[in-house]
């Protein structure tokens, strides 16, 4: 891949998902596309590119593609400090909740699902602690078509769940077989998954959320799309809610409507409740 390819595909890549391939990742974007171009056999990026921006059958493909581009590393609660505290959050607040009023959480970039799963049995396991175990739906969004069909069916490898506690495994998994182990139905029923571009999130639903979880994201975006995409997401964040991000994703960041939770763990915000506050 010569420099000038390079560009051409690091640009349309930021340019339709805002996602930006640093030089050090070049050898990822090569070899992504190089997989993609063998299975339909080319072996010029040139030619892949005009076929993906200009052929009739373009979209379709860069549909299929992007599911390679976009990197999808995920695990069942990857964050324990996040997870804690958040449990914490649903606890204090348990009161709000009903089947009429749900706990509401949004899992935004969620991949196969592990991180949406992980809510929904977190939030599961404190609320039932108040006899509210049926009282919250979580939502998860990607641009991945594929990896949203995998987190849909709920069904993992015995490597990827290797790392939950036993509770977990034995009250929210039924094995399939020897190596698949898949969610139960009540977890499930709580859960629904949407292909959302985060270029796009001015066009999705203006739901207000408890919880916004948006982990290990904005680190693929400049800093000006990281700002765009936090504030999307403040307006759709409950007076109240609370915002988690990934450690490190968004050094001295503020928001008017945001105030910041002390604790040095994680990266957290809670929605004023009083802009005067």
């Amino acid at each position: 891949m010569s420099d000038q390819q390079f560009l051409l595909w690091r640009d349309l890549l930021e340019s339709r998902t805002g996602i930006f391939v640093t030089e050090q990742r070049k050898m990822f974007l090569q070899s992504s596309l190089m997989q993609r171009m063998r299975e339909l056999s080319y072996d010029d990026y040139q030619a892949y590119y005009e076929f993906v921006v200009n052929a009739p059958l373009g979209k379709i493909e860069w549909a299929k593609l992007i599911d390679r581009l976009t990197v999808q590393e995920t695990r069942f609660f990857r964050d324990p400090a996040a997870f804690e505290y958040i449990a914490d959050v649903i606890n204090k607040n348990h009161q709000l909740y009903s089947k009429k009023y749900p706990l509401d959480i949004w899992s935004v970039g969620c991949s196969t699902g592990e991180e949406v799963y992980s809510l929904a049995m977190l939030a599961k396991e404190v609320l039932l602690r108040h006899g509210k175990n049926e009282s919250f739906i979580i939502t998860g969004t990607d641009i991945s078509v594929p990896a949203l069909n995998k987190a849909r069916q709920g069904i993992y490898s015995q490597r990827r769940i290797e790392t939950l506690s036993e509770h977990y495994k034995k009250n929210y998994f039924s094995q399939t077989n020897d190596e698949q182990f898949e969610l139960l139905a009540e977890i499930k029923r709580n859960t629904c998954f949407a292909q959302v571009n985060v270029l796009q999130l001015n066009k999705t639903a203006s739901t207000q959320r408890h919880i916004i979880y948006c982990q290990n994201l904005l680190i693929y975006f400049r800093r000006q799309r990281r700002e765009e995409i936090l504030n999307h997401l403040v307006e759709r964040l409950a007076p109240g809610g609370l915002l988690l991000i990934g450690m490190g994703e968004m050094l001295e960041w503020h928001h008017p409507e945001l105030v910041a939770v002390a604790d040095k763990s994680i990266t957290a915000y809670i929605k004023r409740v009083n802009q005067k506050e």
